[in-house]
This record gives structure tokens, C-alpha cells and sequence, in this order.
């Protein structure tokens, strides 16, 4: 397939999968039953951060995680007091528990009270062709206060080799601008140019069958090589190809 007829293909399945239906399947679901700025920012960073194993499993146990915050992420957040987080210990997705759980809700009351909330953290640190650095950066922030050393496996490092898939999905939930009402495109202050696929083994291995990406692992090496060839189909919207690559693998075994 011929360069031309790529884009075609994957447009196509783009304006297949960009759609709200999309939503009924997916984690996205969760920060869409929010309409305040900071409390889709919040459920959605949450719901990304379990975003691993059965799709069915991350939309139950996120709804729970909503639960536990009163059904008011932000508000739960900034004015929690400390019994408030006790309730929070019995939470558990695979190898994420109630002591991470309660660690994120302290790094992100640091990040709302001190740093103007995650939009911010993240627009201050992204620069360069893509948003890795700024990936790097916001995980520097969120643990800068007193936490919990195993905690810190569930924020990926894309300077560690990792390609960062569950940050890079979120990053696209916030940033992209969708005029088919799946991603929120709330977060103005970025350029959805910057933005990387999230990728995993279903994006990965129809990349690799449409010889956009040519490395086996799926980690930070070859997210910059899937970049780069997605970003000659769109520059301007890279990661609206996400949608094309992981409906082909999940929803047609491609």
C-alpha cells in the first residue's frame, strides 16, 4: 500500500471509530459522566492510570474509584481530610492498591493547591517535536512530595525506554480537538501536533502489518518511530490514527 492509499485506508477507519459509540466500549466513558473541567481532568487521569487488562474490569473498577470520591474527584481532592482517605484502602486493579490510590489523591491535591492543577503542570514542561520530556517532567511534580517508593511504578517514564501508553491515551482524551464529541479537547494551552499514539499490543501489531512501525517491542523507541510515520500522514492531528489502529486490531483482528 502506497502512502496515499494508507491515509485513505486509515481515514477511513478514523471516521469509523472516532464516533460516539466508540464511547459505550471504552474507559473514555468515565470522565465523559463529568462536565467541570477539573473533575473531567481528575476521573479521567484515574481512570487512565488503571487503564491495563480487560476493558470491562478498568470500566468497573474506575466507576468504583469514582465512588470512593463521592462521585466529586476534584472536590474530594482539594478538601479530603485525612480519615476521609482510610476509605480508600480496600481499592484494588491488579497491581494497583488502596495505599496508590491514596498517594495519587495526595500528589494531585499537591498539584492543584501548588501547581495550578494538571493542565498546567503539563503545559509548562512540554516543548521540543513531541511530549515525552513533558511526560518526564509532570512525574518529577507528582512525586516531589513525600510518597510511597511503589507507587511510582504507575507513571510511566517515556525517558526510561517506556512508551507511556496510559499517559499518552489520557494526553489525547485532554488535548486532541474532536469535533465527534469522543476526545474533550479541554486542554487549549497544548498543540495536539505534539501529541504520541498510545501505544500497545493491539496499535502495535496493525502498525506493524501496515509497515508504519518496523520494531518489535513495543516500547519508547518505537513509539518515536510510530510518530514519526503518523505524523506525515497528519502532522497536525498524529494521534487521531489511534483510533484507526486499535478498531482495527480490537474490533476486527486485523
Amino acid at each position: 500500500m502506497n502512502k496515499k492509499d494508507l491515509k485513505e485506508f486509515l481515514d477511513t477507519k478514523v471516521e469509523q471509530y472516532n464516533h460516539p459509540k466508540f464511547i459505550e466500549s471504552d474507559p473514555i466513558q468515565i470522565p465523559h459522566q463529568f462536565s467541570k473541567k477539573e473533575d473531567i481532568e481528575i476521573s479521567g487521569f484515574l481512570t487512565a492510570t488503571i487503564a491495563w487488562g480487560n476493558r470491562k474490569s478498568i470500566i468497573n473498577n474506575a466507576n468504583k474509584m469514582m465512588a470512593f470520591l463521592d462521585q466529586s474527584p476534584h472536590d474530594f481532592i482539594i478538601n479530603h481530610e485525612d480519615d476521609d482517605l482510610e476509605k480508600l484502602l480496600p481499592f484494588v486493579h491488579r497491581t494497583f492498591n488502596g495505599n496508590d490510590f491514596i498517594q495519587f489523591i495526595k500528589s494531585l491535591k499537591h498539584i492543584y493547591t501548588n501547581h495550578d492543577g494538571l493542565e498546567s503542570v503539563f503545559s509548562k514542561s512540554s516543548r521540543e517535536q513531541n511530549f515525552q520530556h513533558a511526560i518526564h517532567n509532570f512525574k518529577n511534580v507528582f512525586f516531589e512530595i513525600d510518597h510511597l517508593e511503589r507507587t511510582k511504578k504507575h507513571v510511566s517514564d517515556p525517558l526510561k525506554n517506556s512508551a507511556a501508553k496510559r499517559i499518552n491515551m489520557y494526553l489525547r482524551w485532554m488535548v486532541r480537538q474532536d469535533n465527534n464529541g469522543v476526545d474533550f479537547g479541554i486542554w487549549k494551552s497544548i498543540s495536539p501536533g505534539l501529541l504520541s499514539c498510545p501505544l500497545d499490543v493491539h496499535s502495535g501489531n496493525v502498525a506493524r502489518k501496515l509497515k508504519l512501525l518496523t520494531r518489535k517491542q513495543n516500547d519508547g523507541k518505537a513509539l518515536l518511530e510510530l510518530d514519526t510515520a503518523l505524523r506525515k500522514l497528519d502532522p497536525n492531528d498524529p494521534v487521531k490514527y489511534d483510533f484507526a489502529l486499535f478498531g482495527l486490531g480490537v474490533f476486527e483482528g486485523f
